[in-house]
């Protein structure tokens, strides 16, 4: 008999189990498995997206664009078990954007799914339960858990996906601050872990983060307190006097682009091969941002050839051979593309306001309110389809980049430009901002803290002037940081030197993701897979269909080598 422990039953875990139970007939032979999912949280959704959420938190990706299932365009050695997309399962329209509990029943179907389909000669032990403990026992792994029993495997997989932290040095001094001075303080986490009633209705409260974080916020304050929206077209928002008065900032000073409302009328195009993974980061960049344009600049000569004065192979040979960004390309796109806004102007897609200085807030506030509009128009029109492809060329790179590390440029414009919140989000924003609930700071924003009036006080780089404010709330997701991990399982490995970090992340070995110590060995037992792990860029959550998604191809090669490692070890035992 052997045992596997697959610690954390999110979709991270979901699909590691699913990749578990399709290999096994090929790896496993006549042998029989024992695998142990343990979880505090229910199995499928994990914390995340457990269905004890509000209604009101949606889903950021459409529901054609979410699957935990493999499907024929993942390249991986195990077999092909396709299944539902969210919206085949609910029989949704593709670009609805599901409520976070209805999500959650759907991840929960995936993993009762992966249990049923499990091979006679495997079972499956649930157990909702916290990891507490990791140690090594003779020639297996004992773990640990919250409820006092002990679990022993021959391989232990760490697939806990978005950990608690504790507080960064930065947090911590905010909220002693707050503390000294009566403020409310609300520190980086999901908007549905987080205590927002501190937050006084009707006064001014510093908001630090643009991003999902923010819009999730945003909207458990004002809908959430009551307050309605109105209007066939253009929203207006009733509201309901219970809402605080958010004063937003950021390092951009604007919120993450709105999904586009619409698909390609073909299939995007391939990487045509600028970008080296290995190169060093400014040659990397560089490769980048051709990849991009490439993508964006194929889909505006092929889809729109109207709006061009030449033809694309003309274009393409130019531009193959220009040096992306410099007087070459420039001139090259001048003469080749009508109207300016044809053209892609990626520094300025990725910084918007960046140089720009308004003489007060309300001119801000007319820019934003004409910014949020364009977005929204040109985001839900085929005819700037070149956007589209351009993010089609984001998701490509990101792969492409696969399993080296982060480079936080990347991820920021990834996230900025392809993994910003619904349209309607948007369309709420900008009513919100119109009916004063939102004023938006520009980008740059500072706080600091003013210990003689007991007030903090935030500054931007866009407006003069500073606005004070007695509540501030960080509208972040805590960065990953093993060493600060609240994680009794990866913090106890951490104070024992069983594992390291790098950037925030667990280290592993790649490709067979083993545990790496402090001492640089890996451990052959251990093994982590995920966004808190290094190479987890794309293999955590659930994944977009038709994308060969480095989530499947991930967990198909770490369930291939777990199980032919508990095979190994039952044929020693036997021996």
């Amino acid at each position: 008999m052997s045992a596997v422990a697959v610690i954390g039953a999110g979709p991270t875990g979901t699909v590691l189990l699913e990749r578990i139970c399709a290999n096994a007939p090929e790896l496993l032979g006549d042998g029989r498995l024992d695998v142990h999912v343990v979880d505090p949280h229910p199995h499928g959704a994990g914390r995340v997206w457990r269905a004890e959420q509000p209604d009101l938190l949606w889903a950021n990706s459409a529901a054609a664009d979410v699957t935990v299932f493999t499907d024929a365009s993942v390249r991986c050695a195990g077999p092909i078990r396709p299944g539902p997309t969210l919206a085949e399962w609910l029989g949704c329209e593709p670009g609805f954007f599901a409520p976070r509990p209805v999500l959650s029943r759907y991840l929960s179907h995936a993993f009762e799914r992966a249990v049923r389909t499990a091979p006679r000669n495997v079972r499956v032990h649930l157990h909702r339960a916290a990891a507490a403990g990791l140690t090594d026992a003779r020639a297996a792994q004992r773990v640990e858990l919250s409820s006092g029993e002990r679990l022993e495997a021959d391989a232990v997989v760490l697939a806990q996906g978005h950990q608690g932290v504790r507080p960064a040095p930065q947090e911590a001094e905010q909220a002693a601050f707050a503390g000294r001075h009566g403020l409310a303080y609300v520190p980086t986490g999901y908007a549905a872990d987080l205590a927002l009633d501190a937050l006084p209705a009707g006064e001014p409260v510093l908001v630090r983060g643009a991003g999902l974080a923010f819009v999730d916020l945003m909207v458990l304050l004002t809908s959430g307190r009551g307050g309605r929206f109105t209007g066939d077209g253009e929203l207006v928002y009733l509201p309901s006097g219970r809402e605080p008065r958010l004063y937003v900032g950021s390092r951009r000073g604007v919120p993450y682009h709105a999904k586009t409302g619409y698909r390609l009328a073909r299939s995007p195009a391939g990487s045509p091969g600028f970008l080296d993974a290995g190169a060093p980061a400014a040659e990397r960049r560089a490769a980048v941002a051709k990849e991009l344009a490439y993508a964006y600049y194929r889909e505006l000569f092929t889809a729109h050839p109207s709006r061009t004065k030449i033809g694309w192979e003309a274009f393409e040979s130019a531009f193959a051979a220009a040096e992306w960004g410099g007087r070459q390309s420039r001139a090259l796109v001048t003469k080749s593309v009508s109207r300016y806004a044809d053209r892609l102007h990626l520094d300025r897609l990725d910084r918007p306001l960046h140089g720009m200085r308004f003489g007060d807030l309300a001119g801000l506030q007319r820019w934003m309110h004409g910014y949020l509009t364009a977005d929204l128009e040109r985001r839900a029109d085929p005819a700037h389809s070149a956007d589209l492809a351009m993010i089609h060329g984001l998701i490509s790179v990101r792969a492409a980049l696969g399993e080296g590390g982060s480079d936080p440029w990347f991820d920021g414009l990834f996230n900025f430009v392809a993994s910003g919140p619904p349209a309607p989000r948007l369309a709420e924003l900008r009513a919100l901002a119109r009916a004063g609930v939102v004023t938006f700071l520009g980008a740059g924003m500072r706080v600091e803290q003013d210990e003689r009036e007991g007030v903090w006080r935030a500054t931007s780089l866009t407006v003069p002037g500073a606005v004070e404010a007695r509540a501030l709330a960080e509208a972040r997701l805590p960065a990953p940081s093993v060493s600060r991990s609240t994680d009794p399982l990866i913090a106890g490995l951490h104070a024992r030197g069983e594992c390291r970090e790098v950037s925030g992340l667990l280290d592993v070995r790649l490709p067979d993701r083993c545990l790496v110590g402090a001492d640089g060995q890996a451990h052959p037992r251990r093994f982590a897979l995920g966004a808190w792990a290094v190479g987890g860029r794309g293999a955590a959550g659930f994944a977009r269909p038709g994308a060969d998604a480095p989530l499947f191809r991930h967990a198909d090669a770490l369930a291939r080598s777990v199980l032919a490692q508990t095979a190994g070890a039952r044929l020693r035992t036997a021996a």
